[in-house]
């Protein structure tokens, strides 16, 4: 679920063919920010999913992950009849969690008192709803919980997830991020920040990862939702692998609450370890899926990470960052960047970093302008570098 498109093949062909999906905000008035524009999930429809009593409980980041969800394990043929429930675990992850019921209540409380506050608020907001609504749809009863660490949190969710089966916790596990952030105090907050682009009146173009035009990052929500399931336990039930989860990584940097390290040391530590954990070179990987915000600071640092990582390497890879279409979902970016790891790698096509146009000579890689490219990719990576320096890395390869 993606400004892009309403499923993974949609989203797919919008960010493959390079189509921005970031226009001007309808959820909220935003006449009175100095940044007026995002990646929303358009026509989405909770009540597809859900039933609509469960729609008015629910928030939107809960909904986007239960429809993201639905489509996973539909792809994935997992049978929840034919399955033993008590070895299929759920770890889908938030940022923010359910900042738009916060919003919306707390304006009620204070226009019409604490009798009008419903029931169901607490449930809503809480971050580890997404993972507990999707467990109760399907009677999973494996490991379940939520991870909350802002832009990394689906690649954590992933990469924690891909351990629990490691350990032998759970054959199978859903796991990835959700977010609908597009909300009037994240905007004021955001924007006091100085970190939101304010292109206003170009908005398919305001997302420029690695330019040097770069203004900051364009906010986004959507959801991302991948099965992660032993090999043993596929091969058993008959299923077909789209892609082998073989490495993560996962550091800090330990330096400051929203700007990365210098030189992406802290990233450097988690590629590293990404890589020694799927027995992989720095010269084995032929796409590197960028953060890539469109932030001045982060780009150049991320870049001098790579740098540092993969040597001269870094100039013979595709990169891009996929956020120049849909927009930083923050924690569910991560998610959504895994799959478009599998579908580059399924498909051997680097997708585009949109709107670059005037290089930086701080990021002089190739960052793959504006449209895709073929090229045989049998190794991708995934970067997702949090606020707080909480870096998660994730490392596919082809299916074998």
């Amino acid at each position: 679920m993606t400004s892009v498109g309403l499923g993974v093949e949609e989203s797919w062909k919008g960010i493959r063919d390079g189509i921005s999906g970031v226009g001007p905000v309808t959820l909220f008035d935003a006449s009175s920010m100095t940044s007026r524009i995002a990646g929303e999930v358009k026509g989405f429809d909770p009540t597809r999913w859900i039933s609509p009593k469960e729609a008015r409980h629910t928030d939107r980041f809960a909904q986007l992950a239960i429809a993201a969800a639905d489509e996973a394990i539909e792809q994935s043929g997992l049978n929840s009849s034919k399955v033993d429930k008590s070895r299929v675990g759920v770890l889908i992850g938030s940022g923010i969690g359910g900042l738009s019921t916060i919003e919306e209540k707390h304006i009620q409380l204070l226009e019409n008192g604490p009798r009008r506050i419903t029931p169901f608020f607490i449930p809503m907001i809480l971050l580890n709803m997404a993972s507990a609504q999707v467990a109760m749809r399907f009677g999973f009863k494996g490991p379940s919980s939520a991870i909350a660490t802002a832009c990394a949190t689906g690649a954590h969710s992933a990469g924690d997830a891909m351990r629990l089966i490691q350990r032998g916790e759970a054959d199978v596990m859903v796991a990835g991020g959700a977010e609908a952030g597009i909300t009037s105090l994240a905007f004021a907050g955001f924007c006091a920040m100085k970190a939101l682009s304010t292109r206003n009146d170009e908005p398919a173009s305001a997302c420029r990862p690695f330019d040097k035009t770069r203004d900051g990052f364009v906010m986004a929500e959507g959801a991302g939702v991948v099965v992660l399931e032993s090999l043993d336990h596929a091969s058993r039930r008959g299923a077909e692998p789209l892609a082998e989860f073989v490495g993560y990584g996962s550091s800090s940097d330990a330096y400051h609450i929203t700007a990365p390290s210098p030189g992406g040391e802290g990233a450097v530590l988690a590629v590293r370890a990404a890589l020694s954990d799927a027995g992989a070179s720095p010269d084995d990987v032929d796409y590197y899926n960028a953060h890539g915000t469109g932030t001045q600071q982060n780009d150049a640092e991320e870049t001098a990470m790579v740098k540092t990582v993969f040597g001269e390497h870094a100039y013979k890879m595709s990169i891009s960052s996929t956020k120049s279409v849909t927009g930083h979902m923050l924690g569910a970016a991560g998610a959504v960047e895994l799959i478009v790891l599998v579908k580059a790698l399924n498909e051997n096509v680097a997708p585009p970093t949109i709107n670059y146009h005037e290089p930086d000579p701080r990021c002089d890689l190739d960052y793959t302008p504006n449209e895709a490219r073929e090229r045989s990719i049998g190794l991708a990576v995934s970067a997702s570098l949090g606020f707080g320096g909480h870096n998660a890395i994730l490392v596919v390869k082809k299916a074998q």
